[in-house]
């Protein structure tokens, strides 16, 4: 079939691509629905064995169809446009292209511009912006701005908000797709129009990605994974710090399968900064879930998606797995599409195949159903296969419970649902990851800093992870650290946090699990350039040593002696500002002269306090090796009555509790009707926080700005999940700036709705 259709040169296309980033020691791996063909397996795209899933050929490719075979391959995000120049090199810049993508005017870009525009105060359209969320409705903004101190009345006020509302949706500029490149046999501009992109040498095609497809135009997707950007550093740090190499090198394909003690951590919900499975929602199911083999990972990534949630599949699959369901098929046909999901459709292949064999769609129909499937959302187009569907699966015994449902996960899959296909090439990487976090967890933690920005969480939460996992941590030090983290040999004498220094792996040798230096990239302000310099220079007598050998300016130094990198050669920050700030950078002559007769003020400064230096840890690192706050603050009257996040533990479902924490991460899924997601943060680990929309109205404020709230409400428990259901909160962000008698604020960085 693909010699009937013309298709080998796309397969071949993507295997030259694939075949040069491995050259390159370039991590990569192909998805989608054709990669996990037989022939993606064959030429090496893929390393998912088609053998192992359940493939339908329909989504791989069809004649109805008539355009190529969808293979997306992921790289590294920190090295793709390696592979991009590559492209641009071997068939010109005049026979490939960027597709791109129209941005609209959503109500933030909106308000921002009509604003300018309009020559409204700078600030307040910012503030106003700001109180706007991503699921806000248009006649939602009078009282955002009533809310920002604006009158609602005002003749303005209604000229502003008309405005708003006629460009919402507009196209507002053209940007590069994530990656799909249009490759053509001739010259690329008789096709299409093509310009220059705002980055040097790349060339943009002037049509959306949507329009390319319905062209039929060729397009190859390369896109950036920076999962495989951390797995990659992982590796290599872990062979370098215990001195692997040729065949002892750690490699991905090297990993030992189906590890038991791998399979035992995620059960616990210990996957923050495993790959797919990080989320609140995916922690929250994998205690239930309990994966033991790979396939419950295809299905652990797949599940906690719109299309099984929207279609109502979550909970009865769960209860089958558990034993609490029996599993039952109306007929051998349907048996074969859903008895490896235990009879619940959670794949969007299952959905597609459904309606084949349950309510007699045609191979043809059922790929007409997948495309409104995908563009549903923007253009509508589902309605008329309801009726299709549902008369078909009654016409052949099927209960209309069952076919409502399956519409149900359809629309579902239309905002946004897996493939199986996906789905397996993604557990792959859930494997590697999750085993390099059990196994080699310092060159895990460090690969995963070293890759941001990335993933769900901030270099702050993924610091407290390592700790809660008795990793050492050191602190930046312009004498031991390099621009990215690093690891180094541990203190074998005594303790090492709690962790013995010296543990098995599974590779049949002993590891050494090494002590992670935190690297200049966190020193807000300082330049990678500045940091190699500094590296190269290492080790210092003093300050001025450090000024004149890194070549180092004032401003330079001040981001060093802000942050506490000069705590080895001063002592603490107020010494180190000190002393930086005496040091000058003069003329030849008189640098001869100091050298001859060097001058030295002997001045030592009072220490700055616990509270002073957690401030300044955040305002210049965005991460604190100290206290955590919430240990210094719960003598506050506000805070006495919370329970830590480990005493949560011992509560029972429905019991009244108050909580605090630091916000570092806020969720609003589109499938969760409203509901917001809070992670919250203290001294013991994670507290999960559910928002209903009601109390989302009545303390809006608190939970979309604050920093440290405090939270009451009910505890809500299934096995080892819990969640704190929100009654009320309260923004207990003041309590900060009573940790030192500056005047700055502190800042703690959170993750909101990504």
């Amino acid at each position: 079939l693909i010699a009937e259709l013309g298709y080998e040169y796309y397969f071949l296309t993507i295997e030259d691509i694939v075949r040069f980033a491995r050259s390159q020691g370039i991590l990569c791996q192909g998805r989608g629905s054709a990669a996990n063909s037989a022939v993606c397996y064959c030429l090496g795209i893929t390393e998912v064995d088609p053998s192992r899933q359940h493939v339908l050929f329909e989504r791989f490719i069809s004649k109805e169809r008539q355009e190529p075979p969808d293979i997306d391959v992921d790289f590294e995000h920190e090295r793709r446009e390696e592979v991009i120049q590559y492209i641009y090199g071997k068939y010109g810049r005049n026979r490939a292209a960027l597709a791109a993508t129209v941005i609209t005017y959503r109500p933030r870009s909106a308000l921002r511009d009509v604003g300018k525009a309009l020559g409204l105060d700078a600030s307040f359209v910012d503030l106003l912006a700001k109180s706007m969320a991503w699921w806000d409705r248009r006649d939602q903004f009078g009282q955002r701005l009533a809310a920002a101190g604006a009158d609602p009345d005002s003749p303005s006020v209604h000229r502003y908000i008309a405005l708003v509302d006629q460009i919402l949706g507009f196209p507002r500029h053209l940007s590069q797709h994530v990656g799909g490149f249009v490759i053509s046999a001739g010259p690329l501009a008789q096709l299409v129009p093509i310009e220059n992109a705002a980055m040097d040498e790349r060339t943009v095609i002037q049509w959306d990605k949507n329009d390319l497809e319905s062209l039929g135009l060729l397009k190859v997707d390369v896109l950036g994974l920076g999962m495989l950007t951390a797995i990659r550093k992982t590796l290599d740090l872990a062979n370098g710090f215990c001195c692997r190499q040729g065949p002892e090198a750690l490699t991905m394909d090297r990993i030992p399968p189906e590890e038991a003690s791998t399979y035992e951590m995620l059960q616990k919900g210990d996957s923050i900064g495993v790959f797919q499975v990080e989320s609140r929602a995916q922690m929250a199911m994998l205690p239930r879930l309990r994966p033991r083999k790979f396939y419950d990972f295809v299905i652990e990534v797949a599940i906690v998606r719109p299309g099984p949630i929207q279609g109502d599949m979550v909970h009865p699959y769960l209860r089958r797995r558990d034993g609490k369901e029996p599993v039952t098929y109306p007929n051998e046909a349907v048996r074969k599409v859903l008895e490896r999901t235990l009879g619940v459709p959670i794949f969007q292949e299952q959905v597609i195949e459904l309606a084949m064999v349950a309510a007699g769609f045609t191979a043809g129909e059922a790929d007409e159903l997948r495309r409104a499937m995908a563009a549903w959302q923007r253009r509508g187009g589902l309605e008329k296969f309801e009726r299709k569907l549902i008369d078909g699966m009654l016409a052949r015994g099927h209960s209309e419970s069952f076919a409502r449902r399956v519409f149900e996960q359809i629309k579902g899959f239309g905002e946004y649902g897996f493939p199986e296909s996906h789905a397996a090439s993604f557990a792959l990487l859930v494997y590697v990851s999750a085993w390099l976090k059990r196994n080699e967890p310092a060159a895990f933690y460090a690969g995963l800093l070293n890759s941001l920005p990335m993933g769900f969480y901030s270099p702050s939460q993924l610091i407290q992870d390592a700790l809660r996992h008795d990793i050492e941590v050191r602190p930046v030090d312009v004498q031991a650290s390099g621009w990215d983290f690093r690891l180094e040999p541990p203190k074998l004498s005594g303790p090492n946090r709690g962790r013995d220094a010296l543990a098995p792996n599974q590779l049949g040798s002993r590891l050494v699990q090494g002590a992670l230096r935190i690297g200049l990239r966190q020193v807000k302000g300082l330049s990678e350039e500045a940091a190699a310099r500094i590296a190269a220079a290492q080790p210092f007598q003093d300050v001025d040593d450090l000024r004149a050998r890194a070549e180092l300016n004032n401003r330079e130094l001040g981001f060093l002696a802000r942050s506490g990198a000069l705590a080895s050669l001063s002592g603490h920050r107020h010494q180190a500002h000190w002393d930086a700030a005496g040091v000058d950078q003069p003329a030849a002559i008189w640098r001869a002269a100091k050298a001859a007769a060097p001058y030295r003020t002997e001045v030592a400064l009072a220490e700055p306090g616990v509270g002073e230096n957690l401030k300044q840890d955040y305002r210049y690192l965005g991460l604190s090796l100290g206290p955590h706050p919430l240990s210094l603050l719960r003598d506050a009257p506000v805070l006495r009555r919370c329970r830590p996040a480990a005493g949560l533990a011992h509560c029972r479902h429905g019991q009244f509790a108050q909580v605090a924490g630091l916000i570092t991460c806020r969720q609003r899924p589109g499938t969760a009707t409203g509901v917001v997601f809070l992670t919250l943060e203290d001294e013991t680990g994670n507290i999960n926080v559910v928002v209903w929309s009601t109390v989302l109205d009545r303390y809006r404020a608190e939970i979309l700005q604050g920093q440290l709230v405090r939270v009451e409400g009910v505890v809500q428990r299934e096995q080892e999940v819990i969640h704190v259901i929100a009654g009320r909160v309260h923004d207990a962000t003041g309590l900060l700036d009573q940790l030192s008698a500056s005047p700055t604020p502190v800042e703690v960085a959170s993750r909101n709705f990504h």
